[in-house]
């Protein structure tokens, strides 16, 4: 993979905008066809793309990577060329009476930024990179994508794919390590979206600062998830395993913690692990068990449980086939259950991003509620149990991006909702009308009547009996 110069970053950015400029206004028919040809790289050549992950990571499942990076975007953009002509309708406003009656029009037209930066990150490389894209293309922007370097494969593919299907001034791949990445988020865009770490997210946000360039932040953070009352543990442990080993757990979403009652503390591991046994019956040569992304991941999530288990916890390797991982040249990692956590553990401080699961046990739910409140609002909350009562209890008392309520993570595949986080995991948000609305300006337009508004309002000068009618009326 090879760094693109900066003075090549400023290039392309002058290019694209000038070219944004010359063509207003540009038909939706413009637009819809840059996103079909977006979803034909995917639809065309989303098995090499699966194979460049698979190599970036040593070891990434064929089907999971062709599901969660190829099938979802392209359906992302079917959706968005579904609604994105009733998204770009201009909003019809009200007028003060009587205004209206005078032939006084208010309107809100959603109108393109212009160019738009979007910092992609290594865990979904692709999806994540060409998510935004679709919404970015429907709002009538141009844009430039820099993907991380930690998929060196998987983004000079993205490159080459993109080069041949779109011009260079409409949209264009950068790629290089953090040299590039700095600059990019340096350049003065009409707006930058970025994915990744909430540490990466502050420098981000303080470089884009500088240009006064808006952002959105897809962050992360420790996602909760709580066993409540009533809840079916066979199902909750199963889908628990499920969110916690996908992609290794390298997920923003993947629950980062429990909160179990303290008297089914043993049947909540015990679900778990019964997941991890159905789903991953063998893991080291297991295709369908992704690797850690790097050594440097890999030793800092073993950092983590040597420094759970140095403090107290109990370690419950989750590894079905009794497999040999200290011999195996492989970053594969077993899902680890960590008892007896505190919170002057890594575990229960920093986000996980991988197959590591601490366990908190309450008493009362209220215990619960309070811990979530006490600590940074997270991108994610995931509630089990059939109590509808304790249900909306959860939710009224606490704040996170989202919410799946008996499963963990599914919030983000409805495309028709917002997903975004709040504060530390999040600023802004993308998918849903919502998504099209951040990519977009919202313009006001308010054309005034033949009428002399001002006159009759009393707003002219010399002030006289008629402003003072108009004061006292409006302040009754």
């Amino acid at each position: 993979m090879s760094d693109t110069p900066p003075q090549t970053l400023e290039r392309i950015l002058e290019t694209q905008r000038r070219a944004f400029t010359a063509a207003r206004p540009e038909p939706l028919s413009i637009r819809r066809d840059r996103i079909k040809r977006a979803m034909s790289i995917l639809s065309q050549h989303g098995e090499s793309l699966a194979e460049a992950m698979n190599a970036d990571f040593g070891s990434r499942s064929f089907e999971g990577s062709m599901m969660t990076d190829i099938v979802s975007t392209i359906g992302f953009g079917k959706y968005c060329l579904k609604n994105m002509d009733h998204w770009a309708a201009p909003d019809k406003r009200s007028v003060r009476f009587p205004l209206g009656l005078m032939g006084a029009k208010a309107e809100v037209r959603y109108e393109p930024k212009g160019v738009i930066g979007i910092m992609s990150p290594w865990n979904f490389p692709v999806n994540l990179s060409f998510g935004p894209l679709m919404q970015v293309l429907a709002a009538g922007n141009r844009a430039m994508i820099k993907p991380s370097e930690f998929t060196p494969a998987t983004s000079d593919r993205m490159r080459e794919l993109v080069a041949d299907v779109f011009d260079e001034d409409e949209v264009a791949v950068v790629t290089g390590g953090p040299d590039v990445a700095q600059a990019f988020s340096s350049l003065p865009f009409d707006h930058l979206v970025f994915t990744g770490s909430t540490a990466t997210g502050r420098k981000v946000m303080e470089a884009a600062a500088k240009n006064l360039v808006p952002v959105t932040l897809e962050l992360g953070g420790k996602s909760p998830t709580i066993i409540g009352k009533g809840a079916d543990l066979t199902r909750a442990g199963e889908r628990i395993a499920l969110g916690k080993m996908l992609n290794a757990g390298q997920i923003c979403l993947a629950p980062d913690y429990l909160l179990v009652p303290e008297d089914q503390e043993e049947g909540v591991v015990a679900a778990v692990q019964l997941g991890v046994h159905q789903m991953y019956p063998t893991l080291l040569d297991n295709e369908d068990y992704t690797a850690i992304i790097s050594d440097k991941h890999f030793e800092r999530l073993k950092g983590i449980v040597e420094d759970a288990k140095a403090k107290g916890a109990e370690a419950i390797e989750v590894n079905p086939a009794n497999e040999s991982f200290s011999s195996a040249n492989t970053r594969k990692m077993p899902l680890t259950i960590l008892r007896n956590v505190t919170d002057d553990m890594k575990a229960m401080q920093e986000e996980i991003f991988g197959p590591v699961l601490p366990v908190k046990t309450y008493k009362a739910i209220d215990e619960a509620v309070d811990y979530i409140n006490d600590h940074d609002r997270p991108l994610g909350l995931y509630y089990f149990g059939s109590n509808a009562k304790e249900q909306e209890h959860v939710l009224d008392r606490t704040i996170s991006g989202g919410v799946t309520v008996n499963d963990v993570i599914f919030h983000i595949s409805v495309e028709d909702m917002p997903f975004g986080g709040v504060g530390p995991s999040g600023i802004g948000s993308y998918h849903g009308p919502e998504g099209f609305r951040e990519f977009s300006h919202a313009r006001s337009t308010y054309q005034q009547p033949k009428i002399d508004i001002a006159k009759l309002a009393g707003l002219k000068p010399p002030y006289g009996d008629a402003a003072k009618k108009a004061i006292a009326r409006e302040m009754k």
